[in-house]
């Protein structure tokens, strides 16, 4: 119960190592063996994106149209609060003013 329990051993596999040579090396091995160089797979490609005078608008439309539905949400939970704060004082008057006279 009390003894560790230990992770699998990692089953990843072994990394790909590769060694840089000289020019002058890399043309002599590739004229006595070109197939033992590994090859490199090319780089991914990352996709670029390009906005059209449109698309510009419409982003920033939609940020003008969050930030004014986040800031009415904000001003009403605030609105709320305050509401809120002023109904218990007024309670707390009232209850006061009737706990006082009772004696």
């Amino acid at each position: 119960m009390f003894t560790p329990k230990y992770p699998a051993p990692d089953t990843a596999p072994a990394p790909l190592v590769v060694r840089l040579v000289p020019e002058d090396e890399e043309r002599a091995s590739t004229a006595l063996a070109p197939s033992a160089q590994p090859q490199m797979p090319a780089p991914p490609t990352r996709r670029t994106v390009q906005l059209t005078p449109a698309g510009v608008v419409t982003v920033a439309a939609g940020g003008t149209a969050v930030v004014l539905v986040v800031g009415t949400v904000l001003v009403s939970m605030l609105l709320a609060v305050a509401l809120t704060a002023v109904s218990v004082a007024v309670c707390a008057v009232v209850l006061r003013s009737l706990l006082n006279n009772h004696r």
